[in-house]
């Protein structure tokens, strides 16, 4: 370890902000899974479909039938056990799995905050959040009063890299100058009371929107972090976060991004939380004796430090991979997931799918409702790596089925973020001769436009 870093790697401060984020990250999670279960998303998005769009190097991660909704109970106790700190690492442990595997079986169903969770749920493995307010400092009959200074600034780096990310990508030409998407889908919450006939379809606060949803995201980190504007940024973080709720279908992720920012509070804060919580169930703890240590100690601290800080290299490259690509970012989409790129696209296509006998010349078209759902078959539709993956699974069915010597060509256009729609794909390479790969996808047609920016 660098003797640079030494001091602020041996600082400590009080347990009580991780141990109110975890238990709040808890609850709201388990929520997310009852959720889930009772709007029937499980059967609608894993159980019903006949074909599941899967990840690059993650094909074998498929739903388990009717045991899928075992996987769900599975994820959705971990996180509880998570919530009050029973068995908290192995709860943990079997939280980030169950929840990332149930993340990877439809690429279909990805969204940034699902994979935001999962690298949270990955960080807090190694983290000692139960080291207050836990049921195992009842089992142990051991709490401690502080814990590293790194553990709790770990959870607000990432959130730190969430935001000031989203703010990135925003600083492109769409975004700001032509008020896109925005533009398109503000107009479409006429029904809203007070602003909804009014100010959604005034050009001016469309770009208000842009602009102050980019500077938002740039800003709220270092607002968070600086205390004199700290109560000011979490009036933001609440009035950004509902806003958007109310706008946009995006479930549980405005509610967890606001009591994620908690953490960014004074240990002050969080001890009046910590209190609260303990005068209330003093009447079941009052008999157990619980011993409080002056700090928890890491028993493999330096592997644990090189490891976390590996992880935020990752964080901070990973996300700039789209550079490695020659083509329109919003266009190809080589690049463009797991880079905190959110609601920057309104992306609509209409792909047909041609099943060709390569010797005779034969040919039909499918049907794409005969294998996916409208979700899948929207999704897949503007998506190049979908269009091929599908490609491939009709390419087998047709096969299996007895037909011979099987080509697949595509004829697919695309509209991106209010541009008239435009021929998307090269109809005449046979895409299922074409192999998923990490290189650029020669066979997507250039885009007749300039989008500029990060």
């Amino acid at each position: 370890m660098p003797i640079t870093l030494r001091p602020y790697i041996n600082r400590k401060t009080n347990a009580a902000p991780l141990a109110v984020f975890r238990m709040l990250f808890g609850f709201m999670m388990c929520y997310g899974m009852i959720r889930f279960w009772y709007h029937g998303w499980i059967e609608t998005l894993y159980i019903q479909p006949k074909f599941h769009f899967s990840y690059y190097g993650f094909e074998w991660v498929k739903p388990l039938g009717n045991y899928t909704y075992l996987l769900f109970v599975i994820c959705g106790l971990s996180v509880f056990f998570v919530a009050i700190g029973l068995k908290y690492r192995m709860a943990m442990i079997t939280f980030f799995l169950s929840f990332t595997y149930i993340e990877l079986m439809d690429k279909t169903t990805y969204l940034n905050h699902y994979y935001f969770i999962s690298l949270m749920a990955f960080l807090m493995i190694f983290l000692p959040a139960n080291a207050q307010l836990s049921v195992d400092n009842l089992l142990r009959k051991k709490a401690y009063q502080n814990i590293p200074q790194w553990t709790i600034d770990s959870v607000k780096l990432l959130l730190g890299i969430v935001y000031f990310y989203a703010g990135l990508a925003k600083l492109n030409s769409d975004w700001l100058f032509r008020a896109m998407p925005l533009k398109i889908w503000l107009p479409s919450k006429y029904d809203l009371p007070l602003i909804g006939d009014t100010l959604m379809h005034q050009t001016w606060f469309q770009y208000a929107m842009s602009w102050s949803g980019m500077l938002y995201d740039l800003a709220i980190p270092f607002l968070l972090l600086y205390k004199r504007t700290r109560g000011f940024a979490f009036v933001l973080v609440v009035i950004f976060h509902v806003f958007t709720r109310v706008l946009f279908p995006i479930g549980m992720f405005p509610f967890v991004m606001i009591v994620s920012a908690l953490i960014f509070f004074d240990a002050s804060f969080h001890k009046k939380i910590v209190r609260f919580i303990k005068d209330i169930f003093q009447g079941f703890t009052s008999k157990i004796a619980v011993r409080t240590e002056p700090c928890y100690r890491y028993t493999f601290k330096k592997p644990i430090v090189l490891l976390i800080g590996l992880f935020f290299v990752f964080q901070l490259a990973f996300p700039f991979r789209y550079l490695l690509y020659p083509n329109e970012l919003f266009w190809t989409e080589e690049g463009y997931r797991f880079s905190w790129r959110v609601m920057l696209m309104e992306k609509m296509g209409m792909s047909t799918f041609k099943i060709v006998n390569g010797k005779t010349g034969d040919f039909f078209y499918v049907d794409n409702t005969d294998f996916l759902t409208p979700f899948q078959e929207k999704q897949m539709s503007f998506q190049p790596d979908f269009i091929l993956e599908y490609a491939h699974y009709l390419g087998d069915h047709f096969t299996a089925q007895g037909h011979k010597n099987v080509q697949v060509f595509v004829e697919s256009y695309v509209a991106l973020n209010g541009r008239l729609s435009q021929p998307y794909l090269d109809k005449t390479v046979d895409l299922y001769q074409e192999k998923e790969s990490l290189k650029p996808k020669h066979w997507i047609l250039p885009f007749n436009d300039d989008i500029k920016g990060l």
